[in-house]
């Protein structure tokens, strides 16, 4: 064990002197490293942790006593932080300097609003270097030069026009100017440069000041920029309105990606519009490829392949298919000579099919940014692109595939008419606009795909039976559907972790105890578990939000999800803290389970930032943990029929709205799932005859299966079951 000393001056000293005892837990943030002076006296740490000023802070955690045997479970050494040492009690207050009284060899805070920037590249030592200009009121243009080893540390800047905060730059001259660096405390927020925008900071810090004066300082900022036209009028291009020989700045979606060779890889990227000019086709090894591989001829035609070199192509390999991406100073080119992945054949024939590059180098700010799903930017191109018909869902051939075969077409069965259709009450009831006459099944089934019918019909069967089955796991970023691991394998997983007992250093942000399992039978011995606490959330009073457990069985953890909010299951491995395999829940939230894809997940423990939330959800703790979380979804086969024909449909993008609850309560909630088997009884009794089947109103959208010798498939779409159901009528 290794010792340091901490030195403490002025009322903080005095402060935690009268504050702490021998024994307690100390925790130190805001303080400076400084050379020992007594390294060769005391034989401790050759290095001093000094604490003074402000921004100065400690926190004092006294052990709890012993607890009674028979008193309630609780967390045994600290459990929460008891005592705050610290000269902040009131907000800090910051002192802002204006670009034009800017003097050389000052650390200063300030300010500005960019006015060109470049994304962060390698510079020739560890770090990374952002550069950029930023300016204010006074008209003063100042240049920036920011070195960090994180990326995540540097300036999220999207577009000319934003506001940048930073606080602890350096001013030097350079070339008679006076220039900003970056020195040590350095910290940086931006905002976006809109009018009216929400004031969302965007920063890595997991804490940082902003209070109402902030507010007003980006707001005057946005005024003054868009009154001195600093904004562009059009911050990116649609691919439906670029030129050849263009250079523009795109914001898309990226599909799927592939390398050319060592200084080239391929970005297939779309943003829901379509260009007005012939795109080049280059193609790939399919087993190259990161992503899909094909896609649907409609969604083709949208997308359009970037070629990106040199040192972009280290950025590349970072991105991952579902990633939404703004890609700076790319260039429409014509022709096709010199691009790679190509045909002898195509470079002959496709001379004139436009080409997109974003050649090597960071002039003119060229580069690529991965841009958060919250943008504004990003939740437009959304709503673009979830516009298109096919491709928010499933792709069609997997829906196939999770059915081993395609629908097939049964004979069709007798024994009612459309007549006794049309004058009797329905169980459902539509909720689109679409104005299309209703239509019999065998005319549904002549009908092309892309079409929307509206039909009146009785539930033939369903599949699966048990309805447990038709819950499924659904990943938004790659498109893969899976069953939900059941009990058995889960509580496998579990056990195999819980018997992993050896040594482990937990990571330095938490503190670390142990907790009793509740409702143990009376006479068996206690059973402690490891649990492991964020001093982040601790320090800011959300003690149990949040709660790492080690070594319990599903059963345990299931058991405890009941007194805590949030429990996240982690065992050892190779001495450190990890999360348990993928195919295990990674978080505990009373009865609901959450699960990551185990394809599209970053995952490694870190320290969930809750700064300025009042609560913490899965979300939150999915991306800390990078998790990409997995969307519980319902889907079932239905076949339908009327007095012409049968007809098998899928149940899926809809299924919430058709049983009118979601997913996630099916999947945690008894009764829930007990209505949805009450609600398909209803509209298909076991043994019932076809009789005494109530009548269907439902929005049909058909559409080409991919992969399965062009297959039409069917989902209802825009149609929830009636509640409470209608007692039917007899034929008039």
């Amino acid at each position: 064990m290794s010792s340091i000393n901490v030195v403490l001056l002025g009322a903080l000293a005095k402060d935690f002197n009268q504050a702490v005892n021998q024994g307690d837990v100390v925790v130190a943030s805001g303080f400076t490293v400084g050379k020992s002076p007594t390294v060769h006296k005391d034989k401790l740490h050759p290095f001093n942790l000094l604490l003074s000023g402000d921004d100065a802070c400690v926190y004092v955690s006294r052990p709890p006593p012993p607890p009674d045997p028979g008193s309630p479970p609780a967390v045994k050494r600290s459990s929460a932080l008891s005592t705050e040492v610290s000269r902040t009690n009131k907000a800090p207050k910051y002192t802002y300097v204006r670009l034009d009284d800017l003097k050389a060899g000052s650390v200063v805070n300030v300010y500005g609003v960019v006015v060109f920037f470049k994304q962060p590249f390698r510079s020739r030592g560890t770090d990374f270097c952002s550069s950029l200009k930023i300016t204010d009121q006074s008209n003063q243009k100042i240049s920036c030069t920011i070195f960090c080893e994180k990326l995540e540390d540097h300036p999220k800047i999207f577009q000319v026009g934003d506001i940048i905060r930073m606080h602890r730059v350096k001013t030097q001259l350079f070339n008679d100017s006076v220039t900003l660096v970056n020195t040590f405390g350095f910290s940086v927020v931006t905002f976006d440069g809109a009018v009216g925008g929400p004031v969302e900071p965007r920063t890595s810090s997991r804490s940082f000041h902003f209070d109402p004066s902030d507010r007003r300082t980006v707001e005057e900022l946005r005024s003054w920029a868009a009154s001195q036209a600093l904004l562009p009028q059009v911050p990116t291009i649609p691919l439906s309105a670029v030129q050849p020989k263009s250079y523009f700045d795109l914001t898309c979606q990226l599909l799927a990606k592939a390398p050319i060779d060592t200084t080239c890889t391929l970005l297939r990227v779309w943003d829901g519009t379509r260009c007005p000019h012939t795109l080049l086709k280059v193609i790939v090894e399919p087993n190259a490829t990161e992503g899909p591989c094909s896609f649907s001829k409609k969604r083709e035609e949208l997308i359009a392949n970037v070629l990106v070199y040199d040192n972009h192509v280290e950025f590349a390999k970072q991105l991952k298919p579902g990633d939404f991406l703004r890609i700076y100073n790319l260039r429409a080119i014509p022709g096709s000579s010199k691009v790679p992945g190509l045909t002898s054949s195509q470079s002959e024939v496709e001379v004139d099919h436009l080409a997109f590059h974003l050649h090597g180098g960071t002039a003119y700010g060229r580069g690529i940014r991965v841009l958060p799903e919250n943008s504004p930017d990003v939740q437009e191109l959304k709503r673009v692109t979830e516009a298109f018909p096919e491709d928010d869902e499933l792709n069609d051939s997997e829906l196939l595939e999770i059915w081993s075969t395609p629908p097939e077409t049964p004979p069709a069965i007798g024994g009612f008419s459309v007549s006794d259709a049309e004058t009797v009450e329905c169980s459902t009831e539509r909720s689109c606009g679409h104005g299309v006459q209703p239509v019999t099944l065998s005319e549904v089934k002549r009908s092309d795909p892309g079409r929307v019918h509206h039909v009146r019909v009785r539930l033939r069967s369903y599949e699966p039976r048990r309805l447990h089955q038709a819950l499924k796991l659904y990943c938004s970023k790659c498109s893969s559907m899976q069953d939900v691991p059941d009990d058995e394998l889960v509580a496998g997983l579990f056990s195999e972790a819980s018997r992993d007992s050896g040594p482990c250093s937990p990571p330095p942000w938490t503190l670390s105890g142990q907790v009793d399992v509740p409702g143990d039978p009376p006479g068996s011995s206690k059973r402690a578990l490891g649990v492991h606490l964020s001093t982040q959330l601790m320090s800011e009073g959300k003690t149990k939000e949040l709660v790492f457990l080690r070594g319990s069985t599903l059963e345990e953890t299931c058991r405890l999800a009941s007194s805590y909010p949030n429990i996240v299951p982690v065992r050892s491995s190779g001495g450190h803290l990890t999360l348990l395999d993928l195919s295990a829940p990674f978080l505990f939230r009373g009865r609901k389970r959450y699960f990551g894809c185990r394809q599209c997940s970053e995952a490694a423990l870190r320290e969930p930032c809750a700064e300025g939330l009042e609560l913490i959800n899965q979300e939150i703790i999915a991306e800390a943990l990078g998790v990409q979380l997995l969307q519980f979804v319902l889907l079932m086969k239905l076949e339908l029929q009327d007095a012409t024909d049968t007809l098998d449909v899928f149940l899926w993008r809809d299924a919430e709205l058709f049983f009118r609850m979601s997913a996630e309560d099916v999947a945690a909630n008894q009764e829930a799932q007990n209505s949805i088997r009450q609600t398909m009884d209803s509209l298909c009794p076991p043994g019932d005859s076809n009789g005494e089947r109530p009548w269907l109103d439902l929005c049909l959208t058909a559409y080409r299966a991919e992969g399965h010798e062009g297959e039409t498939c069917y989902q209802i779409c825009h149609t929830a079951v009636t509640d409470p159901p209608p007692t039917r009528s007899a034929p008039a």
